[in-house]
């Protein structure tokens, strides 16, 4: 029987199909670069370079985490918990958007308001 494979050997280029730049990000958000490097730092959003084997590539935000000019509802919170597990950017993206045991993906369950469950499974991997 073959391992499950890493969060952080996971193909994120494969598993988000719509990546914006922080230039994006700060437009979407109506904020500057900066603020959203703060925001990256502060686990309100996560940034991952999406295929590393790519020359020049550099990190980038799925689209999906912004929605109607703010963070998706509950995902700083969500973020938070995982970076407290020992979780890196990459791997929380990553377990974001498998389809982990609920209903669809995490990133799915907090785009509809549905992120209860997500966040108690992120916290019982977290510990």
């Amino acid at each position: 029987m073959d391992a499950p494979q890493r969060l952080a050997d996971q193909d994120l280029g494969a598993l988000v199909t719509d990546w914006i730049d922080w230039a994006e990000a700060a437009q979407r958000l109506g904020t500057t670069v900066g603020k959203v490097r703060t925001m990256i730092r502060e686990h309100q959003l996560a940034a991952a370079v999406p295929n590393p084997g790519q020359k020049g590539a550099g990190q980038r935000i799925p689209a999906a985490f912004i929605v109607d000019g703010e963070p998706v509802k509950g995902l700083p919170g969500l973020l938070t918990v995982l970076h407290d597990g020992g979780y890196d950017d990459r791997e929380c993206i990553a377990w974001l958007f498998l389809d982990a045991e609920l209903p669809g993906r995490p990133i799915d369950a907090l785009q509809e308001n549905r992120g209860s469950e997500a966040k108690r499974r992120a916290q019982a991997m977290a510990f």
